[in-house]
């Protein structure tokens, strides 16, 4: 008996000293770097060491606050210095972050909640009416409030919320040492695919940070860097491809609420920025801006796109416009934390348009409806082997099986790899739209549509738009005698669905293109309708 305790204690100690999480590696980059300007935020910045004593007394209050390992605690707010303190401080005690996109409407933050079990929420004040709507009815242990933006008058409104550096204040600043294990979930990011309800992607510690290391070793990334994190935190692009990595190596990071192309052209200058992100909208929206020309933007040397397709003309403009720069175009998606190819600087023209290489840690294959691999050039489906895949679908064992059948993590985006083994995405098998870099199930706006007096039959596609590079667009048959009009859609989904899911365009017709067993050929319809966007202005 005494033996046996021996050798559990001893993996017990065996389990801490190998353990590699999101709570460890940003206590190992203050040891190795504790007075390097870390991270700002507006008027804040601070150093590693500074950012890190904040992480360890937010973890102390969370558990002072009841939350304890593996509950789940949603986040929803624009990016924040508090968004990354709660990042880290959550993973120091082993609880799980699910953050929210700030711009769904309450309907779709009360599944997620519903969904994920969620037992503790974190605002920031823009956020806090959808949260009280969405959370009512469920046990929440807490409530904490963002309060870097707060105004004093809206405290007295608040009482069910507490902010964040409220909770702190004389909270000890020793690392908080939980029994957390390399393989526990951190993150659940919903993502949208053909269904109409969004999938809980379940990423753990392991994941996220073979991740990291993918992006740093084939991205380019170094200590000296300075990035500008504009981009949302809810998605897994900013936060898992760049935020993530910036923290793991030690560079330096700039948050800003948003990618207003002003406000990046002016850090860029001010900060001597040498790292960007941004799909290929918001690159189109710099370039278009007349900033463009009269900042200093000689400092940004890595360049990175993805989220979307990039149009090859607005590639080889900023290529030209900025020829100091590299750039990289990461692709891939939620389930694999998200990064899976990456084409490289130096292929950028050689191979316009294509999604490149697996990166590091990735296996990418093309393989057929049977799962067996297909002859170069030939189209198939992407799938993948890598340590980034999610452990499953949070709830749900059968799509997570579907997922990882034939022992690949599927995509559900087809292609083709040439003979040199680079990637070309030519359509997905899976049904969604990516507008503004962000995903839209294609089936979850028609089912909202369809709900619309007078509609009887609708097909929601993505056509090329020069802002959206995807835009949402609805092709309806109304019913026999109807008087539907466009301005009725517009009214239905204004209300009913969340703005970036609402149809740009509208467009009635007598039938929808069909396949002998009754399939709506949507193909057809992205080929029909492809200048509509042109036509429309």
């Amino acid at each position: 008996m005494g033996a046996d305790l021996n050798l559990q204690g001893f993996n017990i100690m065996l389990k801490k000293v190998r353990r590699n999480t999101l709570g460890d590696i940003l206590a190992r980059t203050r040891a190795r770097l504790p007075n390097k300007f870390a991270i700002a935020y507006k008027e804040n910045r601070l150093t590693y060491a500074e950012l890190d004593d904040l992480v360890n007394q937010t973890a102390h209050a969370f558990l002072d606050h009841g939350i304890n390992k593996g509950d789940m605690i949603a986040i929803m707010s624009k990016n924040s210095l508090d968004f990354v303190i709660s990042e880290f401080a959550l993973a120091r005690i082993g609880a799980v972050m699910v953050p929210i996109n700030f711009m769904l409407n309450v309907e779709d933050v009360t599944y997620i909640l519903n969904h994920a079990k969620v037992s503790g929420l974190i605002s920031s004040i823009e956020c806090v009416n959808t949260l009280d709507q969405a959370a009512s009815g469920l046990a929440i242990k807490s409530r904490f409030l963002m309060d870097v933006l707060i105004d004093e008058s809206f405290n007295d409104k608040l009482t069910d919320w507490t902010p964040l550096s409220v909770a702190r204040q004389g909270q000890p600043a020793d690392f908080v040492d939980n029994d957390i294990d390399n393989e526990d979930v951190a993150h659940v990011l919903y993502t949208s695919g053909t269904e109409s309800r969004p999938k809980g992607v379940m990423l753990t510690h392991d994941s996220i940070i073979s991740e990291y290391v993918s992006c740093i070793v084939s991205g380019g990334m170094a200590e000296d860097d300075v990035c500008i994190h504009a981009l949302p935190f809810y998605h897994s692009a900013q936060l898992h491809c760049f935020l993530g990595p910036s923290i793991y190596l030690g560079s330096s990071g700039i948050i800003l609420e948003g990618a207003n192309p002003k406000i990046i052209l002016e850090t860029i200058e001010k900060e001597k920025a040498t790292q960007l992100f941004c799909p290929p909208t918001v690159w189109i929206s710099l370039l278009r801006h007349p900033d463009f020309v009269k900042r200093d933007l000689s400092s940004l040397r890595k360049c990175y796109y993805g989220a979307a397709i990039m149009p090859k003309e607005i590639l080889k403009e900023l290529m030209e416009r900025l020829p100091q720069a590299k750039f990289w175009n990461f692709y891939g998606q939620t389930e694999i934390a998200p990064l899976g190819t990456i084409l490289s600087p130096e292929d950028q023209l050689r191979k316009l348009g294509s999604a490149g290489k697996p990166s590091l840690n990735v296996q990418t294959i093309i393989v057929d409806e049977n799962g067996k691999e297909v002859p170069r050039g030939k189209i198939g489906e992407i799938v993948h082997r890598t340590p980034h895949a999610m452990k499953g679908y949070l709830h749900d064992p059968e799509k997570t099986k579907e997922a990882f059948k034939g022992g690949w993590m599927h995509s559900g985006d087809l292609g083709y790899m040439d003979e040199e083994g680079y990637i070309t995405i030519v359509d997905r098998k899976k049904d969604m739209i990516k507008t503004g870099g962000v995903n839209v199930s294609s089936r979850e706006v028609e089912e909202a549509i369809y709900q619309i007096n007078g509609v009887s039959e609708v097909a929601v596609i993505g056509v090329p738009d020069s802002y959206w590079i995807e835009a949402v667009t609805a092709i309806i048959v109304p019913k026999e005698g109807s008087i539907l009009t466009k301005d009725d859609v517009f009214a239905y989904c204004q209300k009913h669905l969340s703005k970036f899911k609402q149809p740009k365009y509208i467009v009635f017709t007598h039938e929808l293109p069909k396949n002998p067993s009754g399939k709506v050929l949507k193909r057809e319809l992205r080929e029909i309708y492809k200048n509509i966007a042109e036509q429309s202005y």
